[in-house]
């Protein structure tokens, strides 16, 4: 039996599919980090996303402890004037469209790779990341496919 030092339940992502305003460009966002994601770590990410999205935010969110947390729902209280927050409903990992692109990154020429520490693993993440946010039509198929934005395919093949 062959055994490796790590697997994927030791790596976690908090990630963001970020439709614009006028619904023409999907961006993808995503965070790696060691272990199980925390209320600092979702703030963390948040700071950042807040550094790339101008404007009024709108985030659907699954009910992750961390996304629940006291220190995670103060810290978003305090930013109302820019951030909104909708819940999906509970156990539907289906209507959320960040799953399939972390589906998506876990498979193909990752699903069999055998990494020396998390910091390998991460790295070889980095390949289908770039050949994701290189191929427009991936984020797109991840919000279709989550059944969560019907209008998506009519919009998409309007432009």
């Amino acid at each position: 039996m062959l055994r490796a030092p790590v697997n994927w339940q030791q790596l976690s992502a908090i990630g963001a599919l970020a439709l614009s305003p006028d619904q023409a460009q999907v961006r993808t966002f995503l965070s790696l980090h060691p272990g199980p994601i925390r209320a600092p770590q979702v703030i963390a990410f948040l700071r950042s996303l807040r550094r790339h999205l101008r404007g009024k935010v709108l985030l659907v969110w699954d009910r992750l402890s961390a996304h629940r947390a006291r220190l995670t729902r103060d810290w978003i209280a305090s930013r109302r004037h820019w951030l909104q927050v909708e819940w999906l409903p509970a156990y539907a990992p289906e209507l959320n469209p960040v799953e399939y692109l972390w589906a998506y990154l876990k498979a193909g020429d990752s699903a069999n790779f055998c990494a020396v520490d998390l910091a390998d693993l991460a790295a070889h993440i980095g390949r289908p990341v770039r050949r994701l946010r290189s191929r427009d039509h991936l984020p797109w198929s991840f919000l279709k496919h989550s059944a969560l934005y019907p209008f998506i395919t009519s919009l998409r093949d309007s432009h």
